[in-house]
């Protein structure tokens, strides 16, 4: 009997759940909809407010705040920073933040530059803000962009090293003066040397070398110091305004250079090939953990290639060697070993795109492990650069 009356209760029990369901569908759905077309007639009327001189309701400026703090917190779980301690990782960086970030998010000597000031959201004072993140958030920030802000993806999603490179410098940035700051973006003084070769130039390109190209590679194009940028200097014009063509086209991929490229004409670009093929190129790069044994088995790959995994001399298209070779193929000797080192690996991934003859890297590098590509970078970071012929 109590077993019938459970049976009863419950049958009618989800009888009134049923009927008080059908009962509140219809006024729910109208109410909906009539929601949903209000909010389209407040829109088209053009009465809602998008001036960015007006800001936020707190309420807002908090809820937008705290969806993306979640988001970041959410999309970057299991992703694992890697050692961000690197002097030239730090000096990438920074190059790239003087270009592309300065402007809205301050430096040193200006916190807040005055149009990126009346921006909404205000772009923040990085210095101020920047350890309130994990490295990985960083990255996942300046990767991605962030949407109603202004903070715009990386150019170029195919380079994480290059994202990277701007989050060891902004975990670096909090603790850089003006000074300190200004000698990572711009290094050292010009010598008047230097700027005696600039005076063959028209004023127009002789400009975008000193503010577009020399805070990276140099006036000379001997680079940095440190293997953070690659040197130019005595390279193939040919080889450099190719290079030039295909980041503007976005073919060869960098966050740093396809901007750069993509605001200066053919003209110049050939000019600027043609400077710094002239350039007089400076002793072998330093190499950290050079050995003897890496550089001559670097140089066993490099003149003999590896024939049982379908690897060609690396001197038949790059030298040394007094052999003519295609002036569109780049010359390594007196590279930075990090720098050849990242490009095969690069290549390798599929990754680094170029001019009309980069697919050829592709089976090549698949043939080369990593102790292989590190020998054989040693190697030509081991030499003397030669003058291009």
């Amino acid at each position: 009997m109590i077993r019938n009356w459970f049976k009863v209760a419950s049958a009618e029990g989800s009888g009134d759940a049923r009927s008080l369901l059908r009962h509140w569908i219809l006024p729910i759905t109208v109410f909906c909809v009539a929601l949903g077309i209000v909010g389209v007639l407040v829109a088209a009327s053009g009465v809602i407010p998008i001036k960015a001189s007006s800001g936020h309701w707190a309420i807002t400026r908090w809820f937008l705040q705290f969806s993306k703090e979640r988001s970041v917190a959410t999309h970057t779980l299991g992703l694992k920073a890697p050692p961000l301690d690197d002097r030239s990782l730090i000096l990438k960086g920074a190059g790239h933040y003087e270009i592309g970030c300065r402007p809205c998010h301050g430096s040193p000597e200006l916190h807040h530059p005055r149009i990126a000031h009346s921006m909404e959201p205000v772009p923040p004072y990085l210095p101020d803000t920047v350890t309130r993140w994990k490295p990985e958030e960083l990255f996942y920030m300046v990767k991605h962009g962030i949407k109603f802000t202004g903070m715009p993806a990386w150019p170029a999603q195919q380079r994480d090293d290059e994202v990277w490179a701007v989050v060891a410098f902004l975990l670096a940035f909090p603790e850089l003066d003006a000074e300190e700051y200004q000698q990572l973006v711009k290094g050292a003084s010009r010598t008047t040397q230097q700027h005696e070769s600039l005076t063959a130039l028209e004023p127009g390109t002789s400009t975008i070398v000193v503010e577009s190209c020399a805070p990276c590679h140099g006036l000379g194009g001997n680079g940095r110091e440190l293997a953070a940028f690659p040197r130019i200097a005595g390279q193939r014009a040919e080889y450099t305004a190719e290079s030039l063509k295909a980041y503007a086209r976005g073919d060869r991929h960098s966050g740093i250079m396809e901007p750069i490229a993509a605001g200066i004409s053919s003209e110049r670009i050939q000019q600027l090939a043609q400077y710094y093929e002239q350039q007089k190129p400076a002793s072998p790069a330093a190499a950290r953990d050079r050995t003897t044994s890496a550089i001559e088995r670097g140089q066993t790959i490099a003149h003999e290639g590896i024939p049982d995994k379908d690897v060609p001399a690396c001197v038949d298209c790059h030298g040394p060697g007094e052999t003519p070779r295609n002036r569109n193929y780049p010359l390594l000797a007196g590279q930075y070993a990090e720098y050849l080192t990242l490009q095969l690996t690069l290549f390798q991934q599929h990754q680094r795109g170029g001019t009309a003859y980069s697919h050829l890297m592709l089976r090549v590098s698949a043939g080369l492990n990593q102790q292989q590509i590190d020998d054989v970078a040693q190697y030509y970071s081991s030499l003397s650069s030669p003058v291009a012929r």
